[in-house]
């Protein structure tokens, strides 16, 4: 055998445990090497290398944040309900080697010590608890199965309960509850707007009784709103106490002064009907009061008629 072929054979063997000792890794990964079945340490990432045939092992561990679902539980609360909560727990590798060395199967493992873990929390806690504070559940449950897998090599990061199915008696029960509570701020605010309601109208009513103008006023505005509605024909009477205000003090109210204030009143509220509004009626109601009021006005000063039969004598 000649040297040019114990080269070539020695090259060959070369090349062949070259590529069986070069590795390449993932930014994510992690290498945990085993020489003869000895714990070395664990490399990576990167280009790494083994010793050739055989004598150094490795096993990958990825380093990503594993996303674990646990399937739903059914479970009895504190105060005996029946409910059936699944969530979600988030985890990751934190040491390889002890997630290699100090457990077989570590998401197995996690999964079963969650379902227990959120099993027993659920048992502690009344369903009241559960529904409004889910955030304080969640990390008493992270709490704990962070603890439990800590010496696995493993870093629970979050715990989220993703639903809780309630029976559907319990979701009648509480839906009539929710009811009752909305009926009792609708009362509440109810009596809250008629108190703040009754403040302002004894406010206004010392306001009007300070200016008794300010009657005048509301009386003609209240006109106006009714005689925008075209389906009826109203009649309102005028008292002449709300033009009392326009004579001077102390100048005695003639009977003209007064048939003119009635007759400025009537056109005013003609004047300020809408264009739909029956004015006829209105108008024939006016001249109906003023010669009303006229024949009033002229009994009152020729006095009383006579009460008997008038004989030839009178």
């Amino acid at each position: 055998m000649d040297l040019t072929s114990i080269y070539i054979g020695a090259i060959a063997v070369g090349g062949v445990a070259l590529l069986t000792s070069l590795r390449v890794l993932f930014e994510y990964e992690r290498g945990v090497i085993f020489r003869l079945g000895k714990l070395t340490r664990a490399k990576g990432p990167g280009l790494i290398f083994l010793l050739p045939f055989g004598l150094e092992r490795m096993r990958k561990m990825d380093l990503r944040i594993v996303a674990l679902d646990i399937p739903p539980q059914d479970t009895i609360t504190k105060d005996n309900v029946s409910v059936r909560v699944n969530a979600v727990v988030y985890f990751r590798v934190s040491a390889p080697t002890t997630a290699v060395i100090e457990i077989e199967d570590y998401y197995f493992a996690t999964s079963q010590l969650a379902q227990t873990t959120l099993r027993s929390v659920i048992g502690q806690s009344e369903l009241d608890q559960l529904l409004a504070e889910r955030e304080r559940i969640n990390e008493i449950v992270r709490t704990i199965i962070d603890e439990g897998t800590d010496p696995w090599g493993i870093e629970v990061t979050g715990v989220e309960i993703k639903d809780i199915d309630l029976p559907q008696e319990m979701k009648r029960a509480m839906a009539k509850q929710a009811e009752a509570e909305r009926e009792r701020r609708a009362k509440v605010i109810n009596a809250e707007g008629e108190y703040q309601a009754s403040t302002k109208l004894v406010a206004a009513a010392e306001i009007i009784q300070q200016f008794p103008g300010a009657m005048q006023l509301r009386f003609l505005q209240t006109v106006v709103e009714i005689a925008a509605e075209n389906n009826s024909t109203t009649l309102f009477p005028i008292p002449i106490e709300l033009f009392r205000h326009m004579i001077a003090p102390g100048e005695p109210v003639s009977d003209e002064v007064k048939a003119r204030a009635l007759r400025a009143a009537a056109e005013s509220m003609i004047e300020s009907l809408p264009q739909g509004a029956d004015r006829g009626a209105l108008e024939s109601a006016a001249k109906t009061v003023l010669g009303m009021s006229a024949e009033r006005r002229t009994k009152e000063r020729v006095g009383p008629g006579p009460v008997g039969p008038v004989g030839p004598d009178d």
